[in-house]
């Protein structure tokens, strides 16, 4: 790639965000309002059921390990087990992140490419994976309250980084206990706030640069 295809590519990439908080928090539904106002979303969980449901390295591995490919089962088994849930993210991370990112790249190949893309990853820090992203979104709420969402109490949260260190390194945070409209509305400053320093960048990326005047 030349410099100027370089710079190109650089300057047509979309800002990278990713979403990330605990579980019943309101990611998912953070998600869909990003999606709502005009930003490129993925999750990260899909791309897991797409791996598990046709990646055939992938589903090789999960027969061998664990004698299935049922995402339920292999779900019992490795939040009773932390070294057979490491062993599944290591299997499942490298391949989440390479799609992810392949996904990015496409959307800077698009005609016209938004400014920005959003991605749900729930163990974000867990994975070491918030180098990957400009700016990170955490969703957080109460535990009673999430475990309320989520229909069931569980202790799948025991191996999860806790929520007042993802905030500390989030560069948004939103503490989900009110309504779906606060949450979009909160989603809607984000996301608007994130295009104006897009924006703002390409057009001072655009600008002929000056020459000097020797004397």
């Amino acid at each position: 790639m030349s410099p100027r295809q370089e710079s190109q590519s650089r300057k047509l990439r979309p800002v990278s965000v990713a979403i990330t908080g605990g579980i019943g928090a309101g990611k998912s539904e953070a998600l869909r309002a990003f999606a709502r106002h005009g930003a490129a979303t993925n999750s990260s969980d899909a791309i897991v059921h797409e791996l598990i449901a046709h990646d055939a390295d992938v589903r090789a591995a999960l027969e061998q390990r664990f004698g299935t490919t049922d995402r339920a089962e292999i779900g019992v088994i490795v939040f009773r087990d932390r070294d057979e849930l490491a062993w599944l993210e290591e299997l499942l991370h490298p391949r989440v992140m390479e799609r992810s990112l392949a996904w990015r790249e496409d959307l800077g190949n698009l005609p016209e490419p938004p400014l920005v893309s959003v991605t749900e990853v729930p163990l974000l820090f867990e994975v070491g994976g918030e180098s990957g992203f400009d700016k990170v979104v955490v969703i957080t709420a109460p535990k009673a309250l999430r475990d309320a969402r989520r229909g069931i109490p569980g202790d799948r949260e025991r191996r999860l980084i806790d929520d007042n260190e993802k905030l500390k390194r989030a560069d948004y945070a939103y503490v989900n206990t009110g309504s779906l409209e606060e949450l979009d509305a909160f989603v809607r400053r984000v996301l608007r706030e994130l295009e104006g320093n897009e924006a703002a960048r390409l057009a001072r990326s655009s600008r002929p640069r000056r020459r000097r005047r020797d004397g």
